[in-house]
């Protein structure tokens, strides 16, 4: 049996818009304003994804050896509430 966890996102939705300069390719970015696309928000979410991604990853690599020991643990003795389990 493997344990889950949860990554939980720590960004302020709510701080302050800060400029960026980006390059981007030219007929992409005609194709997106055409479309009427919000850039900036597409990018935010865009950047939230990958973010996430990012921190997930990390995690697991830092919590890899606790995450082993803990499942090898669940394995080797099985889980608490297996008794209370109706399945």
């Amino acid at each position: 049996m493997r344990m889950g966890f949860v990554v939980r996102d720590v960004i302020n939705q709510h701080s302050v818009k800060k400029s960026a300069n980006l390059t981007v390719n030219s007929d992409l970015l005609a194709e997106a304003k055409r479309l009427k696309i919000n850039l900036s928000a597409t990018l935010e979410k865009a950047l939230q994804n990958e973010v996430s991604e990012r921190r997930k990853a990390e995690w697991l690599a830092q919590n890899a050896e606790a995450i082993d020991a803990c499942n090898e643990l669940a394995e080797t003795h099985g889980l608490f509430s297996d008794k209370y389990r109706p399945f």
